[in-house]
Order: structure tokens, then sequence, then C-alpha cells
């Protein structure tokens, strides 16, 4: 867990903590102490103290705050403390795990590789354009697991990974080359690689983080920034076109089962490209997820930007039609 200036937030956080069923587990807390000035420090010494797992503590001091080197940074503390194995967990400071955390991560892996949680914010300041928004990328991603559905998917699931809520073996996280040092997005980075290497990302909604909708947050980008904009701009926000994400995801479905059978035709007549080019392409791809991740392209017209009523109407007439069929 990397921290930077938490020590308002950090006392519930370790009350969560010690509330955390743990049957089969023993978990151990490694925090990264980024550049702290206020009490952080001291409230983690305290609570290292007295807490009923073992806390690995390290400091460092960065001139910038970056989400992606300072969360790598924790990843490698807890990979350093189990000595090459196990399980790492991520989370942020200003975050309450439910108590169930470890247990349905840990159920998760036994089905695959990375388990992205759901993390349900704290409501303290309502935006309903948010809720929509949560909404409409939740029911994208219950099209897309319609049309290209995997055996490993959380049932129920949702749509976005984040570094609040996530999970992957040791030897996942080395295989990836961690997080990158990105101000902001390092975790849905992270994932997005996963994928491509033919990790099964499960996107998990039983497994829940709840977390501040606190709109001063650590990063320039991060969900408080994101909270801002919402209350600024309004109905001005814009979203992907279901239209040209359910033309990825047949795509996705289709290349799927051209791996499988290593019949590559009707897969060029749908993304468009030649059968030579996606047998290479196959050539080096261990598995059918990285297969289909790699190489279905951007749908021919690119990924358009439309107003979130227009997505929400566009999406709803996609999935009535479905059901229609």
């Amino acid at each position: 867990m990397p921290v930077r200036n938490e020590a308002a937030v950090l006392p519930q956080l370790f009350v969560a903590l010690e509330r955390l069923e743990r049957v089969g587990i023993a978990p151990r807390l490694c925090v990264l102490l980024d550049s702290c000035d206020d009490a952080s420090l001291a409230l983690v010494r305290d609570y290292a103290a007295n807490a009923s797992m073992p806390v690995i503590v390290e400091e460092v001091a960065a001139p910038d705050a970056n989400a992606g080197r300072a969360r790598h940074r924790a990843m490698m503390l807890g990979d350093r403390s189990l000595d090459g194995g196990g399980v790492l967990l991520t989370t942020d400071a200003d975050s309450i795990p439910s108590r169930d955390w470890l247990q349905t991560i840990a159920a998760g892996l036994r089905q695959a590789d990375v388990v992205a949680g759901k993390v349900v914010r704290t409501v303290t300041r309502s935006n309903p354009l948010l809720d929509r928004l949560e909404a409409y990328y939740d029911a994208l991603h219950a099209l897309r697991r319609s049309l290209d559905p995997v055996d490993w998917e959380g049932k129920p699931t949702h749509h976005y990974a984040s570094g609040a809520n996530l999970g992957l073996r040791v030897a996942s996280y080395r295989s990836l080359g961690g997080f990158e040092p990105l101000a902001n997005g390092e975790d849905g980075r992270l994932v997005d690689d996963a994928a491509r290497a033919g990790l099964r990302v499960r996107r998990d909604a039983t497994c829940v983080v709840h977390t501040s909708d606190r709109r001063l947050g650590r990063v320039a980008h991060g969900l408080a920034g994101t909270l801002r904009t919402l209350d600024r701009d309004g109905e001005a926000i814009d979203v992907a076109d279901p239209r040209d994400a359910a033309w990825q995801y047949r795509g996705h479905g289709i290349a799927r089962l051209a791996f499988a059978t290593a019949d590559f035709a009707s897969l060029a007549v749908a993304v468009g490209l030649t059968i030579d080019h996606l047998v290479g392409v196959a050539r080096d791809c261990p598995n059918a997820e990285a297969f289909a991740m790699r190489v279905v392209p951007t749908p021919p017209g690119g990924m358009r930007r439309v107003s979130l009523a227009i997505a929400e109407a566009k999406l709803a007439a996609i999935t009535a039609g479905r059901r229609a069929a």
C-alpha cells in the first residue's frame, strides 16, 4: 500500500484490516511511505506495534507525486517480504476493504491470474453523473461478456480495474514488469498488459473495497480529479461509442474460436486482416486470450466518442436487439 500524507484516513483503514477474515490466510501489510511530511509514519508505527499481522514499512523521498512509481515500490516491498512466492494485493490508504476481501481475492485467483475487485465510493457528496457513467460502463462490460464469454469472469462482474482493489500472484506481477511509473492510470495499464500477455483477468464484483469520494486527492488525474471535473462540467462528458466497442468484442469472440481451431478464415473477414498476418500473430501468442487481445484492431471508423445520453440509448438498443434475436 502506497501512502502519501494520509494521516487523516489511516486509522479507519487499520480498523478495517484488523477485521479481515483470515481463515487459511496469513497476511502481512507492506506500507510504502512516499515523501510523507505529516503524521503518517507515526500512525503506521503505532499500528505496527499492536497489529495482529506483520507490518513492513519503507520510506522514500521523491520530488513529485507519481502513483505508478509509488505503487510499484510498495509491490516490490511485498515481493521481498514474500521471498518470491505468494500473492500481492494492493489498495489505497483512503480505502476500506470489506471483511471478506482476502477470501474473495483468494477464491478469484483459483480461477484466474489477476483479480480486479469492485471499488464502491463512500458517498459524502452525490454525483448522479458519475453514477450514470459507472452504470453505463458496467452495462457495456456485460455486453462484452455476452459477445465474448470467458469462463474465468466474475459473476457478478464490473467494468474496470483499480489499484484500490487488485490482486495477483508474485510470479504474474514479475512477468508483467510491474506498475509503470505513470502519474495516473498505472492500474489500468497493468491489467491491459496482463490480458495481452495471456493472463486471465477476473473482474469480480463480489470482491469489494469502499473508497473515499474526496475531491482533493494525491494524484492529478485520479478519482478525485474525475469527480471535480464532473462537478464542474456536468453533461459535457463523452464516452466510448458502444457500437465500436461491440465490434471489438465480437472480434475477440471470433478470435478465440479461430485460435482454438487454427481456422482463421472467418476472423480474417471479420477484422479485415490477412490470414497470413493472423497466423503470424497466433504463432507468438501463448493462448487464445493473448491472441484475442493482440489481434483485433480498432474498428474501421476508429473508436468514436459520443455524449453519455447518446451512448446510453445506443447501448440499450444493442442489448434489446440481442435479447430479441
